[in-house]
């Protein structure tokens, strides 16, 4: 089970590595493939909708009974989650402004886009490191089950599906390499 939720985190932090490389290209002067990030900003939505917020309420509605004194923490944690997605559909809606060759300001872009990256690093760094350590020492077997019963197909299918829906981001994250925690 915490092998499922590391995997889906070294994920989610390609994603975040394609995200930045597109930012930095944006500081450099050029102009980025925006529908790449497009369907990098598309799939972070889905994947917060359809998995993280299912999953985040399991774990703190679970962890509130089993370690009550960790409330403060798993408030913190969802709170510094639910700030995430603002932020991404502000992005997502910059995005669509520029995908119809709106004026928008590049660097105000580049700065908001480097924001929500370094929130949304310090928020997998905060989960692996204090949340995760939680569910492995407090999660009897009952437990994990409701959280692998949580967690999306596998991850050959959810692959599978990304490079349909998603076929340059797919391209790209094969190419990327995988970035250091």
């Amino acid at each position: 089970m915490l092998t499922q939720l590391r995997q889906d985190h070294a994920n989610m932090a390609r994603m975040l590595h394609v995200l930045q490389l597109k930012q930095k290209a944006l500081v450099a002067g050029e102009r980025p493939n925006f529908q790449l990030v497009r369907e990098v900003v598309d799939y972070i939505l889905d994947y917060m909708e359809g998995f993280t917020i299912p999953l985040e309420r399991i774990c703190s509605e679970r962890l509130r009974v089993v370690v009550p004194e960790c409330s403060e923490l798993i408030d913190r944690l969802s709170s510094d989650y639910q700030a995430l997605k603002p932020r991404l559909m502000r992005l997502s809606n910059d995005i669509d402004m520029i995908l119809m060759d709106a004026v928008i300001p590049m660097d105000r872009f580049a700065e908001d886009l480097k924001a929500y990256l370094d929130a949304h690093r310090a928020y997998l760094r905060d989960e692996r490191e204090l949340l995760f350590p939680l569910i492995r020492d407090h999660f009897g077997d009952h437990d994990l089950e409701l959280l692998a019963q949580a967690l999306p197909e596998d991850a050959a299918a959810k692959l599978e599906r990304l490079q349909e829906a998603y076929p340059e981001l797919y391209a790209e994250l094969c190419e990327a390499e995988e970035p250091a925690a």
